[in-house]
């Protein structure tokens, strides 16, 4: 088995959940990519959103290198939430172009610190706010996950796309008539496990 780079594996990772994150917006109308889907309100374009905010805070500021981005969403005073949706004039495309050059400034941090590099989270306790560049990668690997997994079942809701990638959906092959009577199989072992067979 060939020797890995710790670096290019964490990187591998990121880059696959923020290519999933984006792809999930692909297609969809303004309202779709905005539209709140779960009680709570969770949407597409918010996720989207929200991991900018994140990786300019783990893999920016918290090394010392701010990206001078504007995220006043972020600001003390902002309300709850504000980084989970987006408002009507918040472009599409600035949330999708600001997620972009979120990566490429987390990109510039790896690159430039060693992975033993420690940093701190100025919105963590300062008893427990230090950090090595390692431990804040998987954390911005683990949430972006998280994110693109919340996306891939909002936009199946929507209009029934599914899968990591255009080019691979890592589901089982099915016609809809495949998975009608899959999803009915399933109601039924529910009810059964249930008693109410």
């Amino acid at each position: 088995m060939p020797e890995s780079d710790p670096k290019t594996d964490l990187h591998s990772s990121l880059q696959a959940a923020r290519d999933a994150l984006l792809w999930k917006l692909e297609g969809l109308s303004e309202y779709d990519t905005r539209r709140p889907l779960t009680p709570t309100g969770t949407n597409l374009l918010g996720l989207v959103k929200h991991a900018a905010g994140v990786e300019l805070g783990y893999l920016g500021d918290t090394f010392g290198r701010p990206s001078g981005e504007p995220l006043p969403w972020l600001e003390d005073g902002a309300e709850p939430n504000a980084d989970m949706w987006a408002t009507a004039d918040e472009s599409r495309e600035h949330i999708e172009e600001l997620y972009r050059r979120a990566w490429a400034h987390a990109d510039a941090t790896l690159d430039a610190l060693a992975l033993d590099t420690v940093g701190r989270v100025p919105w963590w306790p300062g008893s427990r706010n230090e950090v090595t560049l390692h431990h804040a990668v998987v954390r911005v690997i683990a949430d972006t996950h998280r994110h693109a997994g919340h996306a891939d079942v909002l936009r199946e809701l929507l209009d029934g796309a599914v899968g990591m990638r255009r080019d691979n959906s890592a589901m089982a092959p099915g016609d809809s008539a495949w998975w009608a009577n899959h999803r009915s199989r399933l109601e039924r072992a529910a009810k059964e496990a249930d008693g109410d067979a």
